[in-house]
């Protein structure tokens, strides 16, 4: 049984940080790319950043320079490191992981910036 739990969310003001966990079972971590997508209110979920098996990233370029994913292949963990929040990165963060065809996901951590 695939298990994706996420966890790290909370509420902060504008220019905190955050850090987001997402620790995986019943996959073979280290082939699958792993991803935080967010979905805020009344919005399409979005891919916020990924990490390929091979370490490769992308950003949304809404993020780029305030965050950070890594992953920990011996911990089956990925991580989300979440500098300079702003109100508009409001949302419920999900991780993903994606292996060909296969895809699973965790079921959210609520993130809220708001002073």
């Amino acid at each position: 049984q695939v298990q994706l739990v996420e966890s790290g969310g909370g509420s902060v003001q504008p220019g905190g940080s955050l850090r987001l966990s997402c620790v995986a079972s019943g996959i073979i971590f280290s082939l699958n790319t792993m991803g935080w997508y967010r979905q805020a209110p009344g919005k399409e979920r979005e891919l916020v950043a990924q990490i390929s098996s091979g370490g490769g990233t992308n950003y949304a370029d809404s993020v780029k320079g305030r965050f950070t994913i890594s992953r920990d292949n011996a911990k089956n963990t990925v991580y989300l490191q979440m500098n300079s929040l702003k109100p508009e990165d409001t949302a419920v963060y999900y991780c993903n992981a994606r292996l060909g065809t296969s895809r699973n996901w965790g079921q959210g951590t609520q993130v809220t910036v708001s002073s």
